[in-house]
């Protein structure tokens, strides 16, 4: 079970993040980026999850430079509700969030980033714009393919489902264009595959990517 404790942006903001530490000493520490519902059930079990694996896990609140608290589930009024704070939030400062945690994650060693939806894109943007991270992992990011001429920094890897309605695989086909030397894994699977709150749920592609990204998240952090 993790706790709630507050971050400071660059900028003077004050956010929420989720902690989920090992039960010994970590073996180094992660940054787990929301989905557009928040820091809901589902991400706090995915970083009680991560942490069960050795790492010291930081959450950042997202959402809470328009409101404290949000969490939404996986209905279509949340999934509307969630498109609507997300677009609501300028990307830069999005970014100064996440590299406040970044730093928070610093204080217990190397730092791998990995984002699911939204924050899949915030991963992949990241690993090309932020500070300290060691790795990053992207799960169907939508913003990535927008984003694909800018320079990745540090290794990263990225998830898709091949029947994503908001991916077009021709995305992804201009993002390993964009970047042939990253890893891009495609499953059978379509948009939310890894979440097992969401009618999407795919175990055997969420099972995969799983030990995919522990696997490469070990080799490069530990």
């Amino acid at each position: 079970m993790g706790k709630m404790i507050q971050l400071a942006a660059k900028d003077g903001h004050k956010l929420g993040a989720y902690v989920a530490e090992p039960a010994g000493k970590p073996r180094g520490a992660m940054v787990v980026l929301q989905e557009i519902f928040g820091v809901n059930r589902h991400i706090r079990a995915v970083a009680d999850r991560f942490a069960g694996e050795g790492y010291c896990v930081v959450a950042p609140a997202l959402f809470d430079r328009l409101q404290e608290g949000i969490e939404l589930g996986y209905g279509p009024d949340d999934i509307a509700e969630g498109r609507d704070l997300r677009a609501k939030i300028e990307l830069d400062k999005t970014l100064l969030d996440v590299q406040a945690a970044i730093d928070e994650a610093r204080r217990y060693g190397k730092v791998a980033v990995v984002g699911y939806c939204w924050g899949g894109s915030l991963a992949y943007l990241a690993a090309t714009r932020l500070e300290g991270l060691a790795c990053a992992v992207g799960y169907y990011g939508g913003m990535i393919a927008e984003h694909r001429n800018e320079k990745v920094r540090v290794p990263t890897i990225l998830h898709f489902g091949d029947s994503d309605a908001s991916i077009p695989m021709s995305d992804v086909e201009k993002i390993r264009e964009a970047h042939p030397d990253i890893p891009i894994y495609v499953y059978s699977a379509g948009h939310g595959f890894s979440c097992d709150e969401r009618a999407s749920f795919e175990p055997k592609s969420h099972q995969l990517a799983l030990e995919r990204t522990l696997k490469f998240i070990a080799e490069k952090v530990g």
